[in-house]
């Protein structure tokens, strides 16, 4: 579909009965390959030292030789369209696998941010943090059928 490996790496873990699961996977199913997801977690530290590890963390967590987008509220709102032509061009460059970071409650410190290829952004309005996994995925998988011609996508 996208030609691409695309993972979601996220502080915090879906919970067995999480709706939002369900919703992710669903559309995380639907892209070839298969969209993966990495989970990472601190629970020791609080503020600025917790965001600063959770960032080491989701660094680390990157597959190797994976191009960063970092989720974050202060990146660019895109389009439907706009996502699936900026993935086109990830590939057209040789790009194979791309990793969207999804931070913690307090969001990402500037060395994700300074790591990352492009900030992407859900808009102004603050989203529950399972929900963007869910919503990422399909936006993930709405690109590929915007880049295929596939008719899932009307606008």
């Amino acid at each position: 579909m996208l030609g691409l490996k695309l993972a979601i790496v996220a502080v915090g873990r879906f919970g067995a009965k999480d709706p939002e699961r369900l919703l992710f996977e669903t559309y995380a199913a639907r892209l070839k390959p298969p969209l993966e997801m990495i989970e990472v977690e601190e629970r020791r530290l609080t503020g600025a030292a917790r965001q600063k590890r959770e960032g080491e963390l989701l660094l680390g967590a990157v597959p190797a030789g994976a191009a960063i987008v970092a989720m974050d509220g202060r990146g660019e709102v895109l389009s439907s369209e706009a996502l699936a032509a900026r993935l086109d061009r990830f590939r057209d460059q040789g790009v194979g696998r791309l990793a969207f970071l999804i931070g913690g409650a307090d969001g990402h410190d500037e060395p994700v941010r300074s790591r990352a290829a492009f900030c992407y952004s859900f808009g102004a309005a603050t989203w529950p943090h399972l929900m963007v996994r869910a919503m990422l995925a399909e936006q993930l998988y709405r690109a590929g059928t915007i880049l295929d011609g596939h008719p899932y996508h009307r606008a």
